[in-house]
């Protein structure tokens, strides 16, 4: 992450806003990305918002020839829950980050590629767009308003 004391800013004076805002955004980011995945994750594991539950989610893999179906609904239920979870509350971000990146990716190609890009369609674009928001804590992992932080460690 570039310093923002380091960039040749066009207005100066905006430097002491970016600074100080820069840490709450990004754990606005962190809670949002997460947080919206949690829903899917319990759409999974206990048919929570309209979802299957795990047979439901199961069946669905079968339909796309993930199998063993029932263990990987359930992985990819706390996968999508408690990754979502961890994520939002910075607890073990970066490994959470890349629980949630990996699903987000198998689903980008196991379930939106064919579909083309638009999401109205079924499309990529929304999968793609959550998978570079976990895939940015990956690399960045939680910042100081993060259990991480609190605990005094990171991956």
């Amino acid at each position: 992450m570039t310093d923002i004391s380091s960039q040749k800013l066009v207005i100066p004076a905006l430097g002491g806003l970016y600074a100080r805002a820069t840490p709450l955004f990004e754990t606005l980011l962190r809670v949002v990305v997460g947080g919206f995945l949690m829903p899917h994750g319990a759409q999974k594991l206990f048919g929570l918002f309209g979802g299957g539950g795990i047979p439901g989610t199961a069946a669905f893999f079968s339909q796309l020839g993930l199998e063993p179906s029932v263990p990987l609904a359930i992985l990819a239920g706390c996968g999508e829950f408690f990754g979502g979870l961890f994520l939002a509350i910075g607890f073990l971000t970066r490994p959470a980050a890349v629980v949630t990146s990996v699903l987000l990716a198998v689903a980008i190609l196991s379930v939106h590629i064919d579909k083309g890009f638009f999401m109205a369609g079924g499309g990529f674009e929304y999968a793609v767009l959550w998978f570079f928001g976990t895939l940015y804590f990956v690399f960045r992992g939680g910042n100081a308003y993060s259990v991480d932080a609190k605990l005094g460690r990171a991956f």
